[in-house]
């Protein structure tokens, strides 16, 4: 197999004793999966009766794309299947005959049923290589990496974790590219940024494609560019969303609670205790019943003396059956006339925009110490932009539809957050006679 000189670079680094983690990443069709691919195979292959991963979201997706290249590098190395190597499909496992060693395949995506990936837990193995690692959650690369421990000493190896994946939003972009940039990153992680123009077996084809895409396209995946998202378009700074976990000088004010009902089970309901716009709570539930959510939602409205009128509660869908059990409470609607007359599509629109305002401000603090949950509302706001103006020229964001394709579940977190602002906008809607 024929190595660029960022793929030759990037398995010299995988080979060394200082690096823990690399991440391969950059524009499409830079060659990240056969790196990642090879670099298995080779491992596999060099020490003898070891078990090494190859992960993504979803191991349908994986198996239709990444287990491809690695049938594609197998034939360039010369390697037959059922003569080298073996898959079994249904364990999802590769045996290499030669070293007696075994490659798993393995689907990261966070269930709700599992949400700390529990199934992983017993699982050694002696690396792994994470392929489009920007689809996956910081627990699921945290867990698969705690796993690598199996027959490193006996080879004199250390822990190593490949990445790869183009340029994204999220947690890979705050933990990896941007500490790359600064040049704050741990001393034990690399990145390398990838090209379709390192590739040397791209077809010039496929770059002409790339170039007949519209210009946001065009930065990310032809030009590599982390910072590809349009401004023009965006709600929320990441620099901003990190703040909002420091600014603990906001000040103490009224006590209020927003509610996110989780849909037929589905989802994850959600409940955020404020005092002023300082979210001091969030607490979540995967599974539970409306009337088990509604005894929670009281029993933490008593134990931090909010009052019912100053609760919300999203009432689109089952949600609205929570303020029939809590008289008292206010209903949320999402898709209801934005208030005092403003030019949004609808009030969820509305919040959206005015929590944006109030973050860009640094008016926001929420207290969370789990790194998941902060992550994930940075991905959840990140991800929600300005979109296309209707034919009445007012406001709206993204589709949930389409926040939910992107980030494989529902923005639980950020709906909850923002309906806080319903109460600024209801008091600055009385009017006071004379």
């Amino acid at each position: 197999m024929k190595l660029s000189k960022k793929q030759t670079q990037a398995i010299d680094i995988l080979e060394d004793k200082t690096t823990n983690v690399l991440l391969y990443g950059g524009g499409a069709g830079g060659g990240k999966s056969m790196l990642g691919v090879y670099w298995i195979l080779k491992s596999a292959l060099k020490y003898r009766k070891t078990r090494w991963v190859i992960g993504r979201s979803r191991l349908k997706t994986l198996k239709e794309t990444t287990l491809q290249s690695f049938f594609e590098v197998c034939n360039m190395q010369g390697l037959k299947a059922q003569v080298d190597y073996t898959y079994n499909e249904t364990k999802s496992l590769i045996t290499l005959h030669y070293s007696e060693s075994e490659v798993l395949l393995k689907d990261l995506f966070r269930m709700p049923s599992d949400p700390h990936f529990d199934g992983l837990g017993s699982l050694e193995i002696s690396g792994c290589f994470i392929d489009e690692c920007a689809e996956i959650t910081p627990i699921a690369y945290n867990i698969l990496q705690s796993r690598i421990r199996y027959r490193l000493d006996e080879h004199n190896i250390i822990p190593k974790v490949l990445m790869t994946c183009n340029p994204s939003v999220g947690w890979i972009y705050t933990q990896f590219y941007k500490k790359h940039k600064s040049k704050t990153l741990p001393a034990n992680q690399k990145f390398i940024q990838s090209l379709v123009t390192d590739n040397p077996n791209i077809s010039k084809h496929y770059i002409e494609q790339l170039k007949q895409t519209d210009m946001l396209t065009q930065r990310r995946l032809l030009y590599g560019d982390w910072e590809f998202s349009d401004d023009a378009t965006r709600l929320f700074h990441v620099d901003s969303l990190n703040d909002m976990f420091t600014n603990d000088f906001v000040m103490k004010g009224q006590k209020f609670m927003s509610v996110d009902v989780a849909r037929f089970g589905r989802d994850q309901s959600v409940v955020c205790v404020w005092n002023g716009f300082r979210c001091e709570q969030i607490f979540t539930w995967d599974k539970n019943t409306l009337t088990e959510l509604a005894d929670n939602v009281q029993r933490i409205a008593n134990d931090n003396m909010v009052s019912r009128s100053n609760i919300i509660v999203d009432s689109d869908g089952v949600g609205g059956a929570i303020p029939d059990i809590l008289k008292g409470v206010k209903s949320f609607i999402n898709n209801s006339r934005a208030l005092k007359g403003e030019n949004y599509k609808n009030l969820k629109s509305q919040c959206y925009y005015k929590f944006a305002e109030r973050v860009k401000k640094g008016e926001v603090f929420i207290n969370c110490v789990d790194p998941v949950m902060k992550q994930n509302i940075i991905t959840e706001f990140e991800i929600c932009k300005q979109y296309d103006i209707d034919k009445e020229n007012k406001l709206s964001i993204t589709p949930k539809d389409q926040i939910k394709s992107m980030l494989g579940r529902s923005p639980d977190l950020s709906d909850a957050i923002i309906m806080r602002e319903f109460f600024e906008l209801r008091k600055s809607q009385i009017v006071f006679f004379k």
